[in-house]
């Protein structure tokens, strides 16, 4: 069965170039109505919409689809709440939230401005919170939402430079990790994707055959499939240059130390062993780490768990 968006309204964040253009094009292509949202000709605060985010809804139009516009600053509660009204009043539903959205202030630690730290937290954390808080009542009474949050390797890796852009990356995969379980039983499925693009954000960072290779347009088949109703739920999705692959979290079997050998040198002389990946499992809550920890600790004094 062949993934479609009809009858389905998307909200993408960031929509006007790049990446959020290719994500919001194809999603409409595939059915859905879009909400094409974009910042960048909005700094009157009025929340109205760029004339890039226009062209883009032009664009679907022409095409035969359906979308409107909007310049909701991400990190402006009111300005969201009132982009999730216009939606509603328009469409009477959302269904999938696309949290693209972003800026960099690239400097490092040492030179790094806390205005430049906060301006990111605000527009890639704080946004995508703001967001998925401001449609997280409508899909859960619909029963039925997909959200995708856009990490970076960055957060996941480490990158040069990118300690608040970096932080803020991680940050939303955090996100995802609580927001899954609250919106399971709601069929609200949360999925990070980690992107590797040419965009207005990288476009002065490699060199220009390499960008090449980084069309936006290698993206979006990752964003749609999180997207769909096939969309799996806690999953970082990385793509770029046509390739895909998935990271996960894992946690070491690790050991258990006696109660007098709980010193500093005893961790030294054990952490090859207790960092061994060897047996490593991926946990689903906070919940499953405590009871591998409590069973452990309960087996080495002979204390009956249950």
């Amino acid at each position: 069965m062949s993934i479609n968006f009809e009858g389905r309204v998307a909200i993408v964040t960031g929509a006007a170039n790049g990446l959020g253009r290719s994500h919001a094009l194809e999603l409409a292509r595939l059915g859905a109505k879009v909400v094409v949202n974009d910042f960048g000709g909005a700094r009157d605060g009025t929340g109205g919409s760029s004339e890039a985010a226009e062209k883009v809804v032009a664009e679907i139009i022409e095409a035969g689809g359906e979308a409107i516009a909007n310049g909701a600053d991400v990190s402006n509660q009111e300005q969201v709440q009132a982009m999730v009204q216009q939606t509603l009043d328009q469409w009477g539903r959302i269904d999938i939230l696309v949290n693209n959205a972003g800026i960099l202030r690239d400097k490092s630690f040492a030179k790094m401005e806390m205005s430049d730290w906060d301006k990111v937290i605000a527009v890639h954390l704080t946004g995508s919170a703001i967001c998925t808080r401001a449609v997280w009542p409508v899909m859960r009474e619909q029963g039925y939402g997909r959200v995708i949050m856009t990490t970076s390797t960055s957060g996941l890796y480490g990158n040069f430079g990118q300690t608040n852009y970096g932080a803020a990356k991680m940050g939303v995969a955090g996100m995802m990790n609580t927001l899954c379980l609250e919106g399971e039983k709601y069929d609200i499925k949360i999925n990070c994707v980690a992107p590797t693009a040419a965009t207005r954000m990288t476009e002065d960072l490699m060199p220009k055959e390499v960008l090449a290779l980084l069309e936006p347009s290698e993206i979006t088949p990752a964003v749609l499939f999180l997207a769909s109703d096939q969309a799996p739920n806690r999953r970082i999705l990385l793509a770029g240059a046509g390739c895909y692959a998935t990271v996960r979290l894992m946690e070491s079997e690790g050991i258990y130390l006696q109660e007098g050998e709980r010193t500093p040198d005893a961790i030294a002389a054990h952490f090859e062993e207790l960092a061994d990946m060897s047996n490593a499992r991926e946990m689903h809550n906070g919940g499953e780490h405590v009871s591998k920890i409590l069973t452990k600790a309960a087996q080495a004094k002979g204390i009956k768990l249950g």
